[in-house]
């Protein structure tokens, strides 16, 4: 498949590095390569990414983008993000097609998972 055009890569502020590699690489199981101590990248297996050292984050209710993630199993994976220092910030709730929650990262990024079971 070719790449052009594609979207290739992602990137989140972080305000505190250390709890926003600690909180994806135990919620998602992301691998983690640092570039100094302001930038991280990270891979899931499937999207490339990075964090840069900000104080600021993205918020859905203030026009960010929502990156949605998807999960077999939604009540295990929100137990993971609030047992790693993230927040549900919309719980669970149905919507045609499935089920999702928003949630904020430590660095208060906010994010959903979904599931069509």
């Amino acid at each position: 498949m070719s790449q052009h055009e594609k979207i290739n890569y992602l990137e989140f502020p972080a305000k505190d590095m250390q709890a926003a590699k600690t909180f994806y690489s135990k919620v998602f199981a992301w691998q983690l390569v640092d570039y100094g101590p302001d930038y991280c990248s990270f891979s899931d297996g499937t999207i490339n990414g990075g964090f840069y050292k900000a104080d600021v984050n993205s918020s859905y209710e203030q026009g960010s983008i929502l990156i949605v993630f998807y999960s077999n199993h939604l009540e295990e994976t929100a137990a993971k993000v609030l047992n790693n220092q993230g927040k549900i910030v919309k719980p669970i709730f149905e919507f045609p097609g499935g089920r999702r929650f928003h949630f904020t990262d430590p660095s208060g990024n906010e994010l959903a998972v979904w599931s069509d079971k």
